[in-house]
């Protein structure tokens, strides 16, 4: 696996592992509605313009197995983690862990001392299990149906 930083020519592998991965290891936890509100099929072109920019001007890493996008994950300057996923035929491989290891080095690097994200339900024990704490759980409205979420934050402590 190779973990490199973001360029423009990968966003549609990007938008398409999105919706692929949403659809299929969220249903645990989400309903049908909830996920055509959390990634609806139409906005996949909107997707590919809108993530383009917001990927580029974040901090963005994905990884790569043999030419194949397989994850990515993307940060604010100021520290939040906006989006983290993994293609779901390659989950439970590290992929997840490598790309948030990533992340966290360079945030130590650019001198942040927190990440904050908003995790979905299903992703929760993954951050948990990465030092993550629980700050709240929350709902927000995305086309009119509530999705639950939980807002956590994780102290960065400077390698030594």
């Amino acid at each position: 696996m190779k973990i490199r930083e973001y360029q423009d020519s990968d966003i549609k592998q990007i938008v398409l592992l999105f919706y692929e991965t949403v659809h299929s290891v969220n249903t645990v936890d989400y309903s049908i509605e909830q996920l055509h509100a959390w990634a609806p099929r139409k906005e996949i072109e909107k997707k590919l313009k809108d993530w383009n920019i917001f990927l580029g001007n974040n901090i963005t890493y994905v990884a790569e197995i043999n030419g194949k996008i397989v994850g990515f994950v993307d940060m604010s300057y100021r520290g939040y983690l906006d989006r983290l996923y993994t293609h779901k035929d390659y989950l439970r491989q590290g992929i997840a862990t490598a790309l948030v290891n990533k992340l966290e080095s360079v945030a130590r690097e650019i001198g942040l001392s927190e990440i904050h994200t908003e995790a979905s339900v299903t992703a929760r024990p993954f951050f948990e299990a990465h030092g993550y704490e629980v700050m709240r759980a929350q709902n927000v409205e995305r086309m009119g149906v509530t999705l639950p979420n939980i807002h956590m934050t994780k102290t960065l402590v400077a390698k030594s």
